[in-house]
């Protein structure tokens, strides 16, 4: 699978193909570069708002920027570098939207977590799906919640840093800091997530008393599962690290890499089809004029 974030991005020149064609007014061009990019976009938009449709909703805004900017990349940079900088300030600075309407803390994330009461696992019939898919659901519904805990500087970084994989000197291009400034960030992220997670989380600490099968039912009673509309659980998704398996930054340490394959577990999510959305964006009239459109 095509991967950004790379080190070595053999796709740059694919990119800087689609680009000439697109701003020369080819449409399919214009439909294949955002196709290649669309995703990823999309998988950073999750963990910064928490719930798809909401990130749906900034991956359009994201590419919409993007591609009635594109008479404005001069090739000076990658397009990579350009394109995810627009993403990136996007999210830093976008409305407050999903999850984020209700700011979490550490302490309030605990306490709501403690609050929900441990129960045996829902009855297999009643419910729509095997309820094993119902524990991981809860469980990718608790640690992507966890991430609201983070400011979205830090949000983002461990997004991109610990998530997806991205090196030192690819995530300081895009969000325009120094590598050792990355790198300090992505740590300060690591270091309040996981000492909440070795402090709380059952997965990473089997001290804690928290399981994911004992609050599986205790989600769905408080509506944070919903087993007609799973949000995380795509039957046949790809987990985050086969998608990232090229990128080439290392978790520091062998205790790190057992709170990272937490996340790296994560499925790596395909946005619903745009197609339909797409169109409707190559249809409107600033995206057909600034890119010459017929």
């Amino acid at each position: 699978m095509f991967n950004p974030f790379s080190e070595v991005v053999d796709g740059d020149s694919a990119d800087g193909e689609l680009v000439e064609r697109a701003r020369s007014g080819d449409r399919a061009a214009l439909e294949q570069l955002v196709r290649r990019h669309q995703a990823w976009v999309y998988n950073i938009a999750v963990r910064m708002v928490f719930r798809p449709q909401d990130a749906e909703e900034v991956t359009q805004e994201v590419l919409v920027k993007a591609v009635t900017r594109l008479s404005t990349f001069q090739g000076g940079s990658r397009f990579r570098t350009w394109l995810y900088r627009i993403a990136a300030n996007h999210v830093l600075n976008m409305k407050r939207r999903g999850g984020e309407l209700r700011p979490q803390t550490f302490a309030s994330y605990a306490a709501a977590v403690n609050d929900t009461p441990d129960q045996d696992l829902p009855d297999p019939k009643s419910v729509p799906v095997d309820v094993p898919l119902l524990v991981e659901e809860a469980k990718l519904t608790c640690t992507t919640g966890m991430l609201l805990c983070l400011d979205r500087k830090q949000r983002l970084v461990f997004t991109l840093g610990e998530i997806l994989g991205v090196a030192d000197a690819v995530g300081a291009d895009v969000l325009e800091m120094s590598a050792d400034n990355f790198r300090q960030c992505l740590a300060r992220a690591r270091r309040d997530l996981y000492q909440f997670m070795h402090g709380q989380c059952g997965l990473v600490n089997a001290d804690n008393p928290c399981r994911c099968p004992k609050k599986t039912k205790g989600f769905i009673a408080g509506g944070h599962v919903d087993p007609d509309r799973l949000l995380f659980v795509p039957l046949h998704a790809r987990r985050i690290k086969e998608a990232a398996a090229d990128t080439v930054r290392e978790v520091e340490s062998v205790l790190d890499r057992q709170y990272a394959d937490i996340y790296r577990g994560h499925p790596f999510l395909e946005p619903p089809d745009q197609a339909e959305w797409l169109r409707r964006v190559l249809d409107r009239p600033d995206v057909r004029t600034a890119l010459h459109l017929d």
